[in-house]
């Protein structure tokens, strides 16, 4: 073997194909990667929440009660939620190696290195960044595996989202009630 098909076999490749059959080289140490959260959005929850808030507090200042649960600040919201980012190292037939990212997380027997595996992928905003996994066909194994994240509503919570569909209904029924007037 020649010194450049050596450096050649070894080089790492952009997938260009959307579907990848291939076996797992290695799965890399994962890190942590925040999602961002949109101002626009996040203020808007927030302030449709602040209504039924602000009646829960006027009810409880009414009635006496204790002081209640803590609410998480601004700043820890408009921060985001982390997701783990794990890289893989896969390789064709023709042996050339690539590399994509898994987003979020997998059972921990899912995926080994030397599984064959089919892998969606899709290109993420940065294009220094590589392709980004959606869903694994591990055909050692016959399973389907889709990587799951946290997204910007798991992050806010349901309490949170119902709280502020509660404000945005009860806003719509007074502006619909200062307009019969």
């Amino acid at each position: 073997m020649t010194l450049d098909s050596e450096l050649q076999s070894r080089r790492i490749h952009r997938p260009a194909q959307r579907i990848l059959t291939a076996r797992v080289v290695r799965l890399m140490d994962g890190y942590a990667r925040e999602i961002r959260v949109g101002q626009p959005v996040l203020v808007a929850v927030l302030a449709a929440a602040g209504v039924v808030g602000l009646l829960a507090r006027l009810v409880r200042a009414v009635r006496s009660a204790g002081s209640g649960a803590s609410r998480r600040r601004f700043k820890d919201l408009k921060k985001g939620p982390e997701y783990l980012v794990t890289p893989v190292r896969l390789r064709d037939a023709d042996g050339l190696l690539y590399e994509v990212e898994l987003h979020g997380h997998l059972p921990q027997s899912a995926l080994h290195p030397a599984d064959h595996v089919q892998v969606t992928l899709r290109p993420q905003g940065d294009p220094d960044l590589p392709p980004k996994i959606e869903r694994i066909v591990n055909l050692t194994t016959g399973q389907l595996l889709t990587p799951r994240t946290a997204t910007l509503w798991s992050h806010l919570g349901p309490p949170l989202l119902l709280q502020a569909f509660l404000g945005a209904l009860l806003l719509a029924a007074v502006v619909a009630g200062a307009a019969l007037v």
